[in-house]
């Protein structure tokens, strides 16, 4: 995963282009969460990867997350707090390279803030649990919200429906 830090000392706009990792806005820290942890708490309770994206606001390659071709029913945690974010009833195949949804699991399972980074307004997808970044959501989804939660799949953790 590459930080703002040395996307600024070599990187540019290609970079994203290419599908390479950026990163992109961060919680500005004035909000309170149900679930808080001193960063280095953070670090030892998630993978490098997952601390990234979720504490960095760091994107995964496309194409890469094991998440994007799980079908099964069940649901989409955050990998940061275990909360339910998504429902595989939601998830459609977008083409994108990440795992997509067309709406979260539950009106407050997800905050939305503005994401200004790479010259771009965008709207920036977080855990309302933790505040941990998930992705973006657009609006080019499926007629049924009009909505596209483009959601990085190393942010999150799949919980299958019991049998």
């Amino acid at each position: 995963m590459m930080t703002r830090r040395l996307l600024l000392m070599g990187g540019t706009g290609l970079t994203a282009m290419l599908g390479l990792p950026w990163r992109i806005a961060v919680l500005s820290g004035e909000e309170t969460f149900p679930v808080t942890h001193s960063d280095a708490e953070w670090r030892a309770l998630l993978t490098p990867a997952q601390y990234a994206v979720l504490r960095q606001s760091a994107t995964e390659r496309p194409f890469t997350s094991p998440l994007l071709n799980e079908h099964r029913p069940g649901v989409f945690a955050c990998a940061g707090c275990n909360r339910g974010v998504f429902s595989s009833e939601t998830k459609f195949e977008s083409g994108t390279g990440w795992p997509s949804f067309w709406a979260p699991l539950h009106e407050d399972a997800v905050a939305t803030t503005q994401d200004t980074s790479l010259g771009m307004t965008r709207t920036a997808v977080n855990c309302a649990g933790c505040g941990g970044h998930l992705g973006h959501v657009f609006n080019d989804g499926p007629p049924v919200t009009g909505l596209r939660y483009c959601m990085n799949g190393v942010a999150m953790n799949f919980k299958p429906a019991a049998a």
